[in-house]
């Protein structure tokens, strides 16, 4: 995977975060979600250097090979401003002080938090099969509930460690066909890892708490993206069946919002890398 990529574990302050990046150009970020790792975009982001980007796939603290701070009672550790301050002092580091931004599922809550809090820093953000995690819950139905009940299992205190510590392989199956050996075996070597789950399942208790408040106190205030946004949902997921159109969602809290449903599952960066590289090259190049 990443053939002609650099890979480096860069000390960012509380984490020590792995990313992997190559290519020449304007630099773009790619964040993976849950419980994937960078290896997500393996697929991706060669196709995106051979466009004329340089592209920087970090691993999220406590993701894969990144570290993460012991877990405190607040969740603060895990919590998506402190993820995205990493992500701004990695580039710092790598010498971008400005740049391009995607993410997915969890991380698209890190590139959310961190286009809003540093404006200054992303160019432009694509955000891929969210909405906020206030407008989840204001829209909280049975099937929500019931599609959804990791974000609440996740949520309780020890349990959730146990459950998936007993068997790994059985809670987060894979296809490796699908996903890609490499990217496979790189996710599942994760997985086995107790502080690696705990940091997983840390994220999620940060999401509904110290992170719903951030938006909470973010929407109060009228706080909205202020550089061109880019949302794209897998249709064949259930974003848009639970919460109808997305883009209807985020123009509350953008004020230049574009995009358009992909044929594909979730994981759209390992289903349909092709339409998915296309509409972020697009994007991109304006």
């Amino acid at each position: 995977m990443f053939e002609g990529f650099a890979h480096a574990d860069v000390d960012v302050g509380e984490a020590t975060i792995h990313v992997r990046h190559g290519g020449k150009g304007p630099p773009l970020v790619l964040l993976h979600g849950h419980p994937r790792t960078g290896a997500t975009w393996h697929r991706v982001a060669p196709v995106l250097a051979e466009q004329g980007f340089t592209v920087v796939v970090p691993d999220l603290r406590g993701y894969g090979r990144s570290s993460a701070p012991a877990p405190r009672s607040d969740h603060a550790q895990a919590s998506k401003r402190a993820m995205a301050g990493d992500i701004l002092e990695l580039m710092r580091q790598l010498g971008h002080d400005r740049f391009d931004l995607v993410g997915h599922d969890r991380g698209s809550y890190v590139a959310f938090r961190l286009a809003l809090d540093h404006p200054e820093a992303v160019r432009r953000v694509a955000l891929l099969d969210c909405i906020p995690i206030v407008e989840h819950l204001d829209r909280m139905t049975p099937e929500f509930a019931t599609a959804w009940f990791h974000w609440f299992f996740f949520a309780q205190p020890e349990v959730p460690e146990r459950v998936i510590g007993a068997d790994p392989d059985a809670w987060y199956h894979g296809d490796p066909d699908a996903m890609g050996a490499e990217n496979f075996a790189e996710r599942r070597e994760a997985v086995h890892r107790p502080e690696v789950v705990r940091a997983m399942l840390e994220d999620y208790r940060a999401g509904l708490t110290v992170d719903r408040a951030d938006e909470e106190s973010d929407r109060a205030a009228g706080r909205r993206l202020s550089m061109p946004l880019l949302v794209l949902w897998s249709l064949h997921d259930d974003l848009e069946q639970l919460f109808g159109d997305p883009l209807e969602i985020w123009r509350d809290w953008a004020v230049d919002v574009r995009g358009h449903g992909i044929a594909s599952g979730h994981h759209v960066a390992e289903e349909a890398p092709d339409a998915l590289a296309r509409d972020l090259t697009s994007f991109f190049s304006e």
